[in-house]
């Protein structure tokens, strides 16, 4: 088993991928039949400042894409998200004390994180959030896996973890305090403790825990949408699983990368995933739209499902969409505010609450 690492800084788009509300992967154009899939195991921890109607600390653990827990500073635990979860004990009897333990700290301390980074920058007043990303992406067929380990402050990178230097790489200067704090600490010794119970233990246990679940496949309902007579009329994939899906437009059997506007993917929160991809058809001839299609393709999967672009089946406002639709985008409007982060285990304190919360 290969642990590499991730040797760029994460942006705040692909922050939001790892944590599952967007997709894990830019729009590829490979032939998805012959990419293999990898495992992913993906975590945040965030804290916030001010934010009205929203809790002061989230946590959330995501498994390819799945919510499998969760812990906020309203309801001060750690649960389990899916049912399958709860065999962490097999494996681990203490594991929703400690992390529940974990989650609880967490509240005070990101309040001190966001303070102290705010003094930084000079930004005592207005909503701030102070976020920790931790993921890890197993690939099981090489056994491969590739980690990540970054703070970001309001959505910009702050300072991540290099592994293959053992080095804090300063994103912004006022982060060099930061860094020198955790040299001093000794932080890389735990995080990389950190990473091997996680990545090489916990998240496989995770993996044969939902083994049923995880290795399902479900096709999406697909739908023609257009606002108006004159918009790009947007095809939209709903309740598909896994999210390592991609869905463009072809014509004439080529795909199509002009005009096009490709969405993410995002959560319908019933386990399943959404997309969409718009395109442009202003300067396209009416009698030549059937010439178009709408293509969805899971990973590995080698048949495509293909949906013809007909007129007479676009829905436009007059049109009522599917109910799904419409639930989708509703869960998706509360879910798309959220960043958020988990933790896992005892041994491991030390490093998230002595080290690195000195921020």
């Amino acid at each position: 088993m290969k642990v590499l690492v991730h040797q760029t800084t994460a942006t705040v788009r692909q922050v939001r991928k790892l944590l599952g509300f967007l997709n894990y992967y830019e729009t590829y154009t490979q032939d998805f039949s012959k990419t293999a899939k990898p495992l992913h195991q993906l975590v945040l921890r965030t804290s916030s400042s001010q934010v009205p109607n929203f809790p002061e600390f989230v946590s959330v653990g995501v498994l390819n894409g799945l919510e499998i827990l969760h812990c906020d500073s309203e309801i001060r635990r750690t649960e389990p998200k899916q049912e399958w979860m709860k065999r962490v004990t097999e494996d681990d009897p203490n594991f929703w004390y400690w992390t529940t333990r974990l989650c609880v700290d967490s509240v005070q301390t990101g309040k001190e994180n966001i303070e102290k980074v705010k003094r930084r920058f000079n930004q005592t007043e207005g909503v701030h959030m102070w976020q920790w990303m931790f993921g890890c992406d197993w690939d099981d067929e090489t056994d491969d896996i590739t980690v990540y380990l970054q703070y970001a402050f309001d959505g910009e990178d702050f300072i991540y973890l290099n592994l293959s230097t053992e080095s804090w790489v300063v994103v912004k200067p006022e982060a060099l305090i930061t860094k020198e704090k955790w040299v001093k600490s000794g932080a890389i010794q735990l995080a990389k403790q950190y990473i091997h119970k996680v990545c090489t233990v916990g998240l496989k246990n995770y993996v044969r825990y939902g083994e049923k679940t995880l290795k399902r496949t479900e096709l999406p309902l697909v739908a023609l949408l257009q606002k108006s007579s004159s918009a790009p009329v947007t095809c939209h994939a709903t309740g598909f699983y896994p999210d390592t899906a991609r869905l463009f437009w072809t014509k004439d059997g080529h795909e199509v990368l002009e005009d096009v506007d490709p969405g993410e993917i995002l959560p319908n929160g019933d386990g399943t995933f959404q997309t969409s991809v718009s395109l442009d058809l202003s300067s396209v001839p009416s009698k030549d739209w059937d010439r178009h299609h709408c293509v969805f393709q899971l990973f590995g999967d080698k048949n495509k499902h293909v949906t013809r672009l007909d007129q007479s089946k676009i829905r436009t406002n007059g049109k009522n969409p599917p109910t799904s639709i419409i639930t989708a985008v509703v869960v998706v409007g509360l879910i798309i505010i959220i960043i958020a982060a988990a933790l896992f285990y005892l041994p491991l304190y030390r490093f998230l609450f002595l080290h690195l919360s000195h921020s």
